[in-house]
Formats: C-alpha cells, sequence, structure tokens
C-alpha cells in the first residue's frame, strides 16, 4: 500500500496505474499566435482546440495539454522546451 497526498492508501498497481499530465504555463515572452502554432505541430490540434488551449493558457495561467505514461509526457515536455514554452508534467491526480 501507498499513501497518496491526501492520506489514503491505495494499492500500489493502482497507484502506477495513474497517468500523468503535461501542463503548459503562461510566461509574458511568446506570442499566443506561437503557442497556437507549437500546440498544432507537436500534438496536431485543430486549429480551434489549438487556440481554445492558448487562450485557457494564458486567461488561466495554465492548461493540460497532454496526458498518458510518464515517459510520454517527459517526451511532450522536452519538444515544448525545445519550442521555448514552458511546460512541466506531473501526475494527473496532483492537480
Amino acid at each position: 500500500m501507498v499513501k497518496t497526498a491526501n492520506k489514503e492508501e491505495v494499492s500500489i498497481e493502482a497507484f502506477f496505474d495513474k497517468p500523468w499530465i503535461t501542463i503548459v504555463w503562461d510566461d509574458p515572452v511568446n506570442l499566443m499566435s506561437y503557442v497556437t502554432f507549437v500546440f498544432i505541430k507537436i500534438f496536431g490540434f485543430s486549429s480551434e482546440k489549438a487556440n481554445e488551449l492558448m487562450m485557457k493558457v494564458h486567461t488561466e495561467g495554465r492548461a493540460v495539454v497532454s496526458s498518458g505514461s510518464r515517459e510520454e509526457m517527459e517526451r511532450d515536455v522536452q519538444q515544448l522546451h525545445e519550442h521555448g514554452l514552458w511546460a512541466t508534467l506531473q501526475r494527473d491526480d496532483q492537480l
């Protein structure tokens, strides 16, 4: 058994089953049009979806742009960093 952040106990299998997420954070450097472009390029989002996520980053300070295994999210964060965006990963249950 593993204790989670809210002190409940869960099995190790359930703990490691939870997906990870990639979060893009607002920054004062990148243009909104550039952030939209990067979302389309990296994730293949439609223009509408990419613009929606960019507006969420702009207005709320962050947006979840992908979820999956830790390795997949590390790759996504790396790609976003290569394009100059501020991104982090975390377990989905920590939001």
